[in-house]
């Protein structure tokens, strides 16, 4: 089976139908043949249900007649399928997929006023593509480049099924005052990420329905994350692992009941360091939907079967082995397309030095994943310089680019304040970021650099994975990037949702080398250049180069 299934087979308008997704057998979407989702085979209104609908009439028809029995009405049935199949190209209504609203994907009215309240008028394309999968209680990886409004892609089906924003039914169970458990746990590896969240829950729900979303992030205080547990009653919660693990151990929270359990930056949370935290979070957050109950006293008997959505920029194998063990059938959700990720092949990390624990077609998928994950609107730069002389390389670079808001990416925690101490010595207005502040600390920091009060963020990769903000206009590297995926999550930090965005990456003669490595496995152009009389000026033998990605 290769790698990668071809683009191709992933138009809807192309692919061949399904009846059911969740009838389908693994035989059946996994056999010699390599088949792509349909509409139809997601469960949305298409040509394929009115042939399914006709065929039920026929054999509902044919078994009332007296005197035909049973078994002829199921042949009949039979031959009426076998006839739909036959035809290879069917015309399916791919208008989901391409919505120009968010009144196209199924959303409750009252959400979709809050939205249009809130300035959001027209779905990106993940958006699209996920909130209709994601409402069709498929488990999901979404994955697509950072700032292209992922969040929104899972927090808004959550919130047409959890919460006062949801559709109200004849029963009543539209009215929030009437839950008592958690419905929805989002999880995510930084403080920041959390925090970010929250505030677009909040942003959604308004003032007087803020309370029912919990913050229950590492750093704050414990005792005070317990007390609004218990006396707000949240339906959604979002933390770190730790955290909510820590909790959760306490017996402080209680979310066998939940519907929805997201995993923001899932690559990021598979790391060792969770590793402990996410096993107790996935055990006690609801139940894998294929998971049995174990009889009336069981442990599992009382749960509910939860959604399980992950999230990322990139998609290293990892991830595609802990969503086939987490979920059930999940999908591959990206920008117009959605692939069953049991048909995606195994894939080692390559790393810059050029070794690989897989094969080369392995190693050509971790590529793809990192250039799915870059925004399509950024310019690719390095420069070389000394390494004592990269900060006033750096001032220089900003200065030439104008750039009112930049992110400094550095490796190691412990060269950052000095990096800050010589940029503010330079007139620059400069901070770092890092996992050693409090959280007050990375608060302020925050607050001032989106304020425009801090031009320059020196930050690290950890601190720095899933920051959101969108005014941010130049990345630059101070140190190299270990791989592909790294270069992708640094560049992701601008060019945010459609705006421009610079990506500069610092490296000494010696260095080069890598930086042509990256070149060639992002498939992008990277000239060198150069800061002369306030200018970015790419030099001579760079500019012959031909472009590597349109």
């Amino acid at each position: 089976m290769p790698a990668l299934i071809s683009s191709r087979l992933l138009i809807f308008g192309e692919s061949l139908s399904f009846h059911k997704f969740s009838n389908v057998s693994r035989n059946a979407w996994f056999g010699r043949s390599v088949c792509s989702l349909s509409l139809g085979s997601l469960g949305f209104k298409s040509d394929i249900e009115s042939v399914d609908k006709k065929e039920t009439n026929e054999v509902t028809r044919l078994s009332s007649l007296k005197g035909v029995p049973k078994s002829k009405a199921k042949v009949v049935r039979s031959n009426v399928i076998k006839a739909a199949g036959a035809h290879s190209s069917l015309e399916i209504e791919s208008t989901l997929f391409n919505a120009k609203s968010f009144s196209e994907l199924g959303l409750p009215p009252l959400l979709i006023e809050r939205l249009e309240s809130q300035g959001f008028r027209t779905p990106t394309d993940v958006q699209s593509t996920a909130i209709p999968t994601i409402l069709k209680d498929h488990d999901v990886v979404i994955q697509s480049y950072t700032g292209s409004g992922k969040t929104l892609a899972y927090l808004l089906p959550i919130l047409s099924e959890v919460g006062p924003l949801k559709e109200k039914t004849s029963d009543g169970d539209g009215e929030y005052g009437k839950r008592t458990d958690i419905e929805a746990v989002i999880v995510a590896p930084s403080r920041e990420l959390g925090m970010q969240i929250v505030r677009e829950f909040e942003k959604i729900l308004g003032p007087a329905n803020k309370k029912m979303v919990q913050q229950l992030v590492g750093g704050a205080n414990r005792s005070r994350q317990e007390e609004a547990l218990k006396k707000n009653k949240p339906a959604i919660v979002v933390g770190t692992p730790g955290r909510i693990a820590e909790i959760s151990a306490a017996g402080k929270l209680h979310t066998h009941g939940c519907r929805f359990l997201v995993l923001d930056e899932v690559d990021q949370l598979l790391s060792f360091n969770f590793r402990e935290d996410m096993h107790r979070i996935l055990e006690h957050v609801g139940r894998k939907s294929s998971a049995e109950s174990h009889g009336p006293k069981g442990s599992l008997a009382k749960r509910a079967e939860r959604q399980t959505i992950l999230v990322s920029a990139t998609v290293p194998f990892s991830v595609i082995r802990a969503a086939s063990s987490w979920g059930r059938d999940p999908l591959l959700v990206q920008a117009k397309n959605v692939i069953p990720l049991d048909s995606i092949s195994p894939s080692g990390p390559t790393t810059l030095s050029g070794h690989s624990t897989s094969t080369n077609s392995n190693s050509n998928l971790q590529g793809h994943s990192a250039i799915e994950s870059l925004p399509p609107s950024l310019k690719h730069y390095y420069c070389v310089t000394k390494l004592q002389h990269k900060v006033d390389a750096l001032r220089r670079c900003v200065h030439a680019l104008d750039a009112k808001s930049v992110i400094a990416f550095m490796n190691h925690t412990r060269q950052l304040k000095d990096t800050v101490f010589k940029l503010e010595a330079r007139g620059m207005t400069a901070s770092e970021l890092h996992g050693d502040l409090g959280k007050l600390g990375r608060a302020t920091t925050m607050k001032k650099f989106k304020k425009g009060e801090v031009r320059i963020l020196v930050t690290n990769e950890l601190s720095a994975r899933g920051l959101d903000v969108a005014e941010c206009d130049l990345v630059v590297n101070l140190d190299l990037p270990t791989d592909t995926i790294h270069y992708a999550h640094r560049a992701g930090r601008t060019g945010r949702l459609g705006r421009k965005g610079t990506v500069v990456t610092m490296c000494e003669e010696s260095e080069v080398f890598v930086v042509r490595k990256l070149q060639k496995q992002l498939g992008i152009p990277i000239p060198a250049c150069e800061f002369t009389e306030g200018k970015l000026v790419i030099t001579e033998e760079e500019k012959a180069q031909p472009a590597v990605r349109a």
